[in-house]
């Protein structure tokens, strides 16, 4: 997706709405693929089956057209979206995703580039977290992974910006990105998928700490998972 410069920014325009409805084909045909498996639970969300957390996605798109966001992203709202659905066919989750999702669908432009990054950034850690039960790798070259990277970093330069650390560079297998304030102390070679499901607590801290780092572990590496999650409690593959 190409840049412009916006008041001496570079910003990205994204197609949000075509990110989401690719996720979500991807999502369908994926759960589809493996009907006698939806109750397998999933390595990075252990409280959680595959079909909760198709769930979790549905659940998402309905509360927003409803305009339901309060305590939006915690564990009573996820619940509310998920135990409702608890004893729904496959069918009945993936068109209510569908519906509430093509509801939402003319909005997502208009909403806060760091509202609709977060929305993208959630359900494509969803995506992988069911491939990693299914064991089906995927989704690796999608405009919701850039999207992700994308909105994750920056959230780690706003954080690096406050607190006053110098800058983190990544380096990885589509481009080279510096995010906070300053000179380089930090830098990182990483693929941005192995980068996003860092920061999105999808990687233990000895995980993170293997990864190719020039310049100190602390605290840039760190916050690259804190910025959102801690550090999974184990080691995850997908």
């Amino acid at each position: 997706m190409p840049d412009r410069h916006r008041d001496g920014r570079i910003v990205n325009d994204w197609d949000y709405a075509s990110a989401y409805r690719e996720l979500l084909e991807r999502v369908t045909d994926l759960v589809r693929a493996h009907p006698d498996e939806l109750d397998e639970v999933a390595p990075a969300t252990p409280e959680w089956r595959v079909r909760d957390i198709v769930a979790h996605l549905a659940g998402i798109c309905d509360d927003v057209a409803h305009a339901r966001l309060d305590g939006v992203g915690s564990e009573e709202w996820t619940n509310a979206q998920v135990e409702p659905r608890r004893g729904w066919s496959t069918e009945r989750l993936l068109d209510d995703w569908r519906e509430h999702a093509s509801a939402i669908e003319p909005q997502i432009g208009t909403f806060p580039p760091i509202v609709v990054g977060q929305m993208i950034t959630d359900a494509y850690t969803h995506e992988q977290d069911i491939r990693g039960a299914l064991r089906t790798r995927g989704g690796r070259d999608a405009s919701a992974l850039a999207i992700a990277f994308d909105w994750g970093t920056d959230r780690l330069g706003d954080r690096l910006d406050q607190e006053g650390h110098g800058s983190v560079v990544f380096e990885t297998d589509t481009e080279t990105k510096t995010v906070g304030p300053g000179e380089p102390v930090t830098r990182l070679r990483a693929d941005r998928f192995d980068v996003v499901r860092g920061f999105t607590g999808r990687r233990s801290l000895a995980q993170l700490k293997a990864m190719d780092w020039d310049g100190p572990f602390e605290p840039e590496a760190l916050l690259l998972s804190t910025t959102l999650f801690r550090p999974a409690a184990t080691d995850l593959v997908e």
